[in-house]
């Protein structure tokens, strides 16, 4: 926190580990999730990750500007403007109701859409029967965001650590339950782990509204009497939030498609391809929390004028980061079936012998892009906590476009090449964005930029492409 020592390790630590105990137990949560799955039956386990990402995909536009609240709250802090808190939380509340309605009206076009991507068997059926259940989460998921976002923003990341990690807990024991029907609980299969995903979702909405509704939080932030919508406020969220969501939306778009395409090319590809990827949020999701205390710190410095300061936490982090990550890389070339081995039934074991075979060779190029990785998640974080969104926002739809739609839609639809094609291409788009953000982190742009309202006496700072600076609303 701002008061810890002035972009030291401990004060990195203190914000980080929570935030990567909170994302490591999302990943737990997801990693479970998909083993039950897998114990459940092969076709569950190949449609939990289609449907899952497809949801997600979704919620990315409107889960830009929910959670890059955070970033409002940490630059307001940093510049001690503790009365504009309360009323950016608020604007995005309102947006997270509205925006979380509207997208449950694409419930009764699920399977449609799963039809429409052709999946073999009965793969489409069980896509959209996860995909379905997890839509009527979606208003919780973002006032979840929201209200989280308040104390990430804030560096107070233990309080989102113990919801997180709790809510997790739960849904771990409710996915046995539901998937295989135990304690009272129906036999649901893949269905059973939606629902418990729901109730996970909609129990932390509201641990994080009592939690922000206390007290302190009332007297020192205006947390409740700042309800009312502030349309020009909004509109200075959405401005630099929903730049941010549509990065979101392109990466997850792409890899979505990514995941849907490569399953054209068979089940055990498809399946070989979702235990990579899972494999991979163990080490990806706890950088996730990393990347988010950089673009904390990153935003309470710039909100005090400290840019320097901003600029040794990240650079602090990336080494952390990198180190952790060289690691986890090293453990997937040499003990792959340390993981690998934990998932697939034993229905079918000469197919379960073939989707771990690609699985080992599939987790060499998770290594490969395990580096690069990094780099994409620490310096895009940063110059996203400056404001540096729309630039973030076009980086990511060229770069998904052309290194990893087209290519994958040509190499598995049109030439139905090897799988070890499409992932090639994945590999060296996350090596490109990951180099880009570094030269635009290095370039320096973002220590001027701020997406808060300053003081006249401040120094002049530059908001992300071609947008002006306001007064304050």
């Amino acid at each position: 926190m701002i008061n810890a020592d002035s972009g030291s390790y401990k004060e990195i630590f203190s914000i980080s580990l929570p935030l990567v105990i909170s994302t490591g137990s999302t990943t737990l949560m997801h990693f479970t999730d998909r083993i039950f799955l897998s114990w459940y039956s092969e076709e569950a386990l190949a449609a939990g990750l289609p449907g899952g990402i497809s949801n997600f995909a979704l919620l990315c536009l409107f889960l830009g500007p929910a959670s890059y609240v955070s970033t409002f709250v940490a630059q307001y802090y940093g510049a001690k403007q503790y009365e504009r808190i309360g009323p950016i939380v608020w604007q995005g509340a309102w947006f997270a109701l509205v925006a979380g309605l509207c997208l449950m009206s694409v419930i009764p076009f699920a399977l449609p859409i799963f039809q429409l991507i052709n999946h073999p068997g009965n793969l489409p059926q069980l896509e959209a029967s996860y995909f379905r259940i997890l839509c009527f989460g979606y208003v919780f998921s973002l006032l979840a965001s929201v209200f989280s976002s308040f104390f990430i923003g804030l560096g107070r990341t233990k309080e989102v650590m113990i919801v997180n990690v709790s809510c997790t807990g739960l849904n771990i024991i409710l996915d046995y339950a539901w998937i295989f029907g135990k304690w009272g609980l129906p036999r649901c299969g893949i269905e059973g782990a939606a629902y418990a995903t729901n109730v996970a979702i909609v129990l932390s909405a509201f641990i994080f509204m009592a939690l922000y509704f206390r007290k302190e939080n009332r007297l020192k932030y205006n947390a409740l009497k700042a309800y009312k919508l502030v349309p020009k406020l909004l509109w200075r969220l959405l401005r630099y939030g929903l730049p941010n969501g549509m990065q979101l939306l392109l990466d997850i778009a792409a890899f979505t498609l990514f995941v849907l395409l490569v399953g054209r090319l068979g089940a055990v590809e498809l399946a070989a391809s979702n235990i990579a990827f899972n494999i991979n949020t163990i080490a990806f999701m706890p950088m996730i929390g990393f990347g988010i205390a950089a673009s904390t710190l990153v935003g309470q410095y710039l909100g005090r004028n400290q840019p320097e300061i901003a600029a040794r936490c990240v650079n602090r982090i990336f080494a952390i980061t990198i180190t952790y990550m060289s690691i986890i890389a090293l453990s997937y070339i040499f003990t792959p079936d340390l993981y690998i081995k934990i998932y697939g039934s034993k229905e079918n074991p000469q197919i379960l012998a073939e989707i771990q075979k690609l699985s080992r060779t599939l987790l060499l190029f998770v290594a490969l892009f395990s580096f690069f990785d990094s780099l994409n998640v620490i310096f895009c974080s940063a110059i996203r906590g400056a404001g540096d969104t729309r630039f973030i926002m076009w980086v990511s739809l060229i770069s998904s476009a052309f290194l990893v739609i087209i290519p994958t839609y040509l190499s598995c639809v049109v030439y139905k090449t090897s799988i070890f094609i499409p992932w090639s291409f994945f590999t060296f788009y996350v090596a490109f964005v990951g180099i880009v953000f570094l030269f635009r982190y290095r370039g320096g742009k973002w220590k001027k930029m701020r997406v808060i309202e300053m003081p006249p006496t401040s120094i002049q700072f530059i908001p992300t492409e071609g947008a002006k600076s306001k007064a304050s609303v």
